[in-house]
């Protein structure tokens, strides 16, 4: 137990979500427990992690995440260690839960992302159809984010494009998708900024510069592809083309790449498999065991694409960590709480208070 590395996990504390800072201490080792001097709290070890209150022993538990994070069903985990398929459920859901927690805080960051690929997955569910739609960086093949719906429409491509600016620094980017016309409307839309003018009312957004958007357009017959036209909608040919170089190399624009990952989550989330009978019942479930795939995808699972002579996952090609992560390490990783905002207060504040914002703050 190291009480450097740790932080306070409560709310309402000052210090909460810093460490190295000296105000953590160790409150009891047997029974795994910090105190935080700043607030007098203590808490657990394990607070903020998938093993928090948890009874099974902590190796069962990755085990058993590991065999659903690879495409294992549900009841054939039931049938193998004999438990509830409550609880199997429940831990599912933690880890999805935290593995979301996971990748907002250490994905969701600017970065020079180069080319994005976007695409939408048809997922059979019990009673109906929803849609999963999947971003990803081509040059690192790093998994954005998705978002689940029960209709492919505009509002769900928005939700995605927002993810995916949240990932994007101001640098020069190229988004490549399939043909849905949403994805023009919410691309336009989503990467502007509002322009302060000094005056009231709403200020006028300026669109980012050096975006552009390319669509691969594919006629069907008899369920298969027969023809393919691509279409540049945002840029000059020469801008696209040198994005998309830079990015992946020789080719043509296409969405290979994100397609590619349509396969890895087919294969990895049961309830994705075509022809299967581990159909989920809710959005909330696919939802969770999304976030509970795409975070192993990234940071546990080396990449045969990226480097040929060490074992390199996607967060350590887009320099998101240094190492290929476990899966115990990944279900307890706690997120750091964000900085402790003073409350507004009438009147002169105290020294108490001013001591504080100085301490924590400043």
């Amino acid at each position: 137990m190291d009480p450097t590395t740790t932080f306070c996990p409560h709310v309402a504390c000052p210090a909460r979500g810093q460490s190295g800072q000296g105000n953590m201490g160790v409150h009891s080792r047997k029974e795994q427990r910090f105190i935080c001097y700043a607030c007098h709290k203590t808490f657990s070890a394990h607070k903020g992690t998938v093993f928090y209150r948890l009874r099974t022993s902590a190796e069962t538990v990755v085990l058993v995440v590991t065999l659903l994070a690879h495409g294992c069903p549900l009841h054939a985990i039931v049938a193998a260690f004999g438990f509830d398929e409550r609880t199997v459920a429940d831990w599912l859901a933690r880890s999805g839960r935290q593995g979301q927690a996971v990748h907002e805080y250490l994905v969701e960051q600017p970065r020079d992302l180069g080319q994005v690929q976007a695409d939408e997955l048809r997922v059979k569910k019990q009673g109906g159809i929803v849609w999963m739609a999947l971003a990803m960086m081509v040059k690192t093949r790093l998994w954005l984010g998705g978002e689940v719906s029960a209709q492919r429409d505009l509002h769900l491509i928005r939700r995605l494009i927002e993810r995916v600016r949240r990932c994007a620094a101001r640098r020069p980017l190229l988004v490549c998708t399939e043909g849905l016309v949403s994805y023009i409307r919410a691309i336009r839309e989503t990467f502007r900024e509002p322009v302060d003018t000094g005056q009231g009312g709403r200020p006028w957004l300026r669109p980012w510069r050096h975006v552009l958007s390319a669509q691969v357009v594919k006629r069907y017959e008899r369920r298969r592809v027969v023809e393919i036209e691509r279409r540049i909608v945002d840029g000059t040919p020469a801008r696209v083309e040198t994005l998309r170089r830079r990015a992946q190399g020789d080719g043509v624009i296409n969405t290979a790449y994100i397609e590619r990952l349509n396969a890895t989550f087919r294969e990895r989330l049961a309830p994705l498999a075509r022809r299967c009978r581990a159909l989920a019942r809710h959005p909330l479930t696919l939802h969770e065991g999304m976030f509970l795939v795409g975070t192993v995808y990234n940071v546990c699972t080396p990449h045969a694409s990226l480097s040929q002579i060490r074992k390199t996952t996607p967060a350590m090609a887009a320099g998101i960590t240094d190492h290929c992560w476990t899966i115990h390490e990944r279900l307890s990783f706690p997120v750091p709480l964000s900085r402790w905002v003073p409350p507004k207060q009438r009147g002169r504040p105290s020294r108490a208070f001013r001591r504080l914002v100085e301490r924590w703050c400043l």
